[in-house]
């Protein structure tokens, strides 16, 4: 029986930790504040909205939603995010996508001012993971994979990790993530030949394929990590992984269950860019930056 790495754990000990900085920026007189931005109602949005709002509640992150109906103009999409970047109290901006229309989405992420930018969606976020040069943020699911691995104690510096994926959202900046942790990181994808092989022999296994149940039992070894990122609906409606979580979990040293896995940490890592992005604004002093570090 492998061990199950639960995400509840990880979300608290953030929390607990985000709590202590939101209070301190509070005494400055900073309130971390998220924005977010929503076009139309998608019960997807709606469901991560709700946990976002219930995460930033307990750290003490306000929240102020932009709502916009699925049938607005590109313009009153743009004009949201000008109000956005223009607002010195809001510190971060949470924008659901895809948008409606492909080319509105193109332009509110260029729009969007990277500093506030706390889930990676503008090319200086961007910049910041591939080159370490940008401001903005990591992905916030990207983050959630590390911050799981390093809250069970499991070294990344030297391990041979596999990738499933090459999104901009998932699998390209973990890969570079855990390159600047110096791990060796293969990347699979659907045209990789033999990607069996290539997770068996893998010590973390980051199935992001976004695919139920692409990963089966020939994927694993024994001594394998695996972090299902994925989230799908299986044929009788359930969420499930891209990881066949049954078959697989007997056979590894350790995989995160889903749900109650890598998504659960995921807003905790939304609330916690938004305090670093308000820290940031407040231009912290030495004393209170230490004690403001992050787990």
């Amino acid at each position: 029986m492998s061990i199950v790495l639960k995400g509840a754990p990880v979300a608290n000990a953030l929390t607990e930790v985000l709590k202590e900085r939101a209070e301190k920026l509070k005494e400055k007189g900073v309130t971390p504040t998220l924005a977010i931005l929503r076009v139309g109602e998608r019960e997807d949005d709606l469901a991560y909205e709700r946990g976002a709002k219930s995460r930033c509640g307990k750290v003490g992150v306000d929240v102020r939603c932009f709502v916009l109906p699925g049938g607005c103009s590109r313009d009153e999409l743009l004009d949201a995010v000008r109000t956005i970047n223009e607002d010195d109290s809001i510190h971060g901006c949470l924008m659901f996508r895809p948008l409606p229309v492909k080319g509105d989405e193109l332009a509110a992420c260029a729009l969007l001012s990277p500093e506030k930018d706390v889930d990676c969606i503008t090319g200086g976020s961007l910049e910041s993971v591939f080159i370490g040069a940008g401001t903005g943020f990591p992905p916030c699911t990207a983050q959630a994979c590390i911050e799981m691995l390093d809250y069970y104690g499991y070294s990344l510096q030297g391990k041979r990790i596999t990738v499933i994926g090459r999104s901009l959202v998932i699998g390209k900046p973990v890969s570079m993530m855990l390159q600047a942790r110096h791990a060796t990181v293969t990347m699979c994808h659907t045209k990789t030949a033999d990607i069996a092989a290539a997770c068996r022999n893998a010590e973390i296994l980051i199935a992001a394929a976004g695919k139920a149940g692409v990963v089966g039992a020939d994927y694993t070894n024994r001594e394998q990590v695996i972090i299902d990122v994925g989230i799908n609906v299986d044929a009788e409606g359930k969420l499930c992984g891209d990881v066949l979580f049954d078959a697989v979990e007997p056979l590894v040293a350790a995989i995160t269950p889903v749900p109650g896995g890598v998504g659960t940490v995921t807003s905790a890592v939304l609330a916690k860019h938004v305090v670093e992005a308000a820290e940031k604004t407040l231009a912290l002093v030495p004393d209170l930056a230490a004690s403001c570090c992050s787990l």
